[in-house]
């Protein structure tokens, strides 16, 4: 470097190479690799790979606000203790949002076991006059038949299954 350079860079207080070396250097964790099991579902590693990135936020929020505490300890500035609760929130709903995926996953997995082919639903579509005489020859209509996609049936006219 030039004495311009090296004289500008003592008064803007901008370490020289020299000074560089003996600068404390902070460790830096590598990302978590995104890992892919064949073997297992989708379901599986979705939630897999969110709940690492879920992890990964939680933690880099965590730096963050120490940070931001570090800063508004020196400045004693209002703002900078408001920012400082903003992260908490944040990271505060993060560790909510981690909870809920596994209520997630676990109502994922549990669903082929409760899953009912039963109808829970109808919709009547039809007139008022329809209706009251359907409402009529209730017995008739009444009869328990299972009746698939394929099949044609005269119920099929008064009701709309959804």
């Amino acid at each position: 470097m030039s004495k311009l350079e090296d004289r500008v860079n003592e008064i803007l207080g901008i370490p020289t190479a020299d000074k560089i070396k003996d600068l404390p250097t902070k460790e830096v964790k590598p990302p978590v690799p995104r890992t892919e099991d064949k073997n297992k579902a989708d379901v599986d590693n979705d939630y897999k790979y969110s709940r690492e990135n879920y992890y990964n936020l939680i933690e880099k929020g965590q730096e963050a606000i120490e940070g931001i505490l570090d800063i508004a300890r020196e400045g004693q500035h209002p703002r900078a203790y408001e920012v400082a609760g903003q992260l908490i929130s944040q990271v505060a709903t993060t560790v909510d949002k981690l909870q809920d995926l596994q209520k997630k996953l676990k109502d994922l997995k549990d669903l082929p076991k409760t899953a009912s082919p039963q109808i829970k639903n109808a919709l009547f579509v039809g007139s008022t006059a329809e209706l009251q005489k359907m409402l009529k020859n209730k017995d008739e209509v009444n009869e328990s038949k299972n009746i698939t996609p394929e099949e044609k049936d005269i119920s099929d006219k008064w009701f709309k299954l959804y």
